[in-house]
C-alpha cells in the first residue's frame, strides 16, 4: 500500500522552518547542510503492506512530520519516490478543515466529500457520525459555537466513519472527556487491528507497542532502526538513556 524509495527532502534556509507542520500544524526542526539548505529526510526507504501498521518514532526534529507530508501528498520529495495506494485519511489537527459559519451537519458533508465520498454516502452515515460525536443539538449549529473539544470530537467521528484505507496519524491530541477518549481510542484501535493500513507518528512508546506491528526510528532524517515495534522501541529508549 505504501512504498518509499530513497526519499530525500530539503528546504531553503531562508524559509522559517518550512514543512508539513507549517502547512497543517507546526513546523518540524530541520538539519542544515553546507549548501544553505535544511535536509529533513536523507535516503529514507521503507514499505507498508496492506493491513499493516507502522509506527514512526524519534525525537522532535527527526523528520517524522516531513515524512507524513510526503505520504499525504502535500509535499513532494527533493529526490526519490513515494507511492501510496488507496484512499488516504489523515488524523492530524482534528477540526482544522471546518468552516466556522457552517453547521456541524454541513461540515460533515464537506469533509466527507473531501475524503473521497459522495454526498449520498455521507448522508447514509450521518446518523452514525452524529451519534458517535455525542454533540446532540449542537450538530445543527454553526461550528463557531463549538468549543475546541467539540470540534475535535466531530472531526474524529467523521474520520473513523468514512471507510479509511490508509490512515496517517500524527500524535492525536486527547479527544473530549475521559469517557470519550476511551471510546475514541477503542474505535481507532479497532480500525487498525481490523486491517486498515496505518502509519502512526507518536511520542508515546506504550501506544506504539500496543498499536503497531512494525516501527522505524528516525534520527536526523535517517532511519536508525527498523523492525518489530517492541524491539525498535526498546532500542530507542536505551539510546535516550
Amino acid at each position: 500500500m505504501i512504498k518509499a524509495e530513497n526519499l530525500w527532502k530539503s528546504f531553503p534556509m531562508r524559509l522559517d522552518r518550512p514543512g508539513f507542520k507549517e502547512l497543517v500544524i507546526k513546523a518540524p526542526k530541520f538539519l542544515k547542510d553546507n549548501n544553505n539548505r535544511f535536509w529533513a529526510l536523507k535516503g529514507v526507504s521503507f514499505s507498508v503492506s496492506k493491513g499493516e501498521s507502522l509506527a514512526v518514532i524519534g525525537r522532535n526534529g527527526a523528520g517524522k512530520s516531513t515524512l507524513l507530508s510526503l505520504l499525504l501528498g502535500v509535499a513532494q520529495p527533493t529526490k526519490g519516490s513515494v507511492v501510496v495506494s488507496g484512499k488516504r485519511t489523515p488524523l492530524l489537527e482534528l477540526g482544522a478543515g471546518f468552516h466556522p459559519d457552517l453547521t456541524g451537519i454541513e461540515n460533515i458533508i464537506i469533509n466527507g466529500v473531501l475524503l473521497g465520498h459522495t454526498e449520498a454516502e455521507i448522508r447514509a452515515r450521518m446518523e452514525a457520525i452524529t451519534a458517535f460525536s455525542e454533540l446532540g443539538e449542537f450538530i445543527r449549529m454553526p461550528i463557531r459555537a463549538y468549543s475546541s473539544g467539540m470540534q475535535m470530537r466531530l472531526a474524529f467521528a467523521i474520520a473513523i466513519h468514512t471507510s479509511p484505507e490508509v490512515l496517517l496519524i500524527d500524535e492525536i491530541m486527547a479527544v473530549g472527556d475521559e469517557s470519550f477518549q476511551k471510546k475514541s481510542g477503542k474505535a481507532l484501535l479497532d480500525l487498525i487491528k481490523g486491517g486498515v493500513t496505518t502509519v502512526y507518528v507518536s511520542h508515546s512508546m506504550e501506544a506504539v507497542k500496543k498499536t503497531c506491528d512494525r516501527a522505524i526510528w528516525l534520527e536526523q532524517g535517517e532511519i536508525r532502526a527498523e523492525g518489530e515495534a517492541g524491539h525498535v522501541v526498546e532500542e530507542y529508549l536505551k539510546a535516550q538513556g
